[in-house]
């Protein structure tokens, strides 16, 4: 059974591949197919922030499995990550000045990060949610706008990458450090022997 990551994001292909070493099915090496999935990304009213999550995740399975072909026989992964301070959904930021907001609204406080991940083979369709407390050190302004200068912040769910340059303001996390940077290892993994594709 083919393995499909309906992902354009180098860091879930990287962190993918890290399962790699765990298959037990030594007759073939760890392969998985690569494809983006778009699909509408918009919040709908009255979801919550995990509810949003994990539809998300769900429909870029699905959606990567119809681009992909049901009928060829594969296990399409799909997975999103946001980023969640109170009751406020962090998305990506719009331009420099929105990045500057959500990064002072970030500041010396705590957030969740959380992630989802989807499985569909077509008949079947898996998924498991991982919320993450992220407690950012106090930023100055100064801070602030040196990092949106270097660009990261543009395309990253709140506005910052934990394995880049946003590591520097990251003080303390509780959860799992692979599912702040795109995909949960652990939960991937028991998804993937749940589906028989490791």
């Amino acid at each position: 059974m083919k393995l499909v990551l309906a992902s354009g994001s180098p860091r879930r292909k990287e962190l993918l591949g890290q399962l790699g070493f765990l298959s037990t099915n030594n007759t073939a090496p760890f392969e998985f197919e690569i494809l983006a999935a778009d699909i509408d990304e918009s919040h709908q009213a009255g979801e919550s922030a995990t509810d949003f999550v994990v539809r998300l995740a769900k429909e870029k399975a699905l959606a990567g499995l119809a681009l992909y072909g049901e009928a060829k026989n594969a296990v399409v992964l799909g997975s999103d990550t946001i980023v969640v301070q109170g009751d406020t959904i962090l998305g990506k930021p719009t331009d420099a000045a929105n990045a500057a907001e959500i990064l002072a609204s970030l500041s010396g406080k705590r957030h969740q990060v959380m992630t989802a991940v989807a499985l569909t083979d077509g008949c079947k369709t898996i998924s498991r949610l991982v919320t993450t407390q992220v407690q950012f050190c106090t930023l100055t302004q100064a801070d602030i706008l040196a990092y949106i200068a270097t660009g990261e912040p543009m395309d990253k769910a709140g506005a910052y990458g934990i394995q880049g340059l946003g590591g520097n303001f990251v003080e303390a996390i509780e959860g799992s450090y692979s599912a702040v940077v795109g995909l949960p290892l652990v939960e991937t993994r028991a998804l993937l022997c749940e589906m028989q594709v490791l």
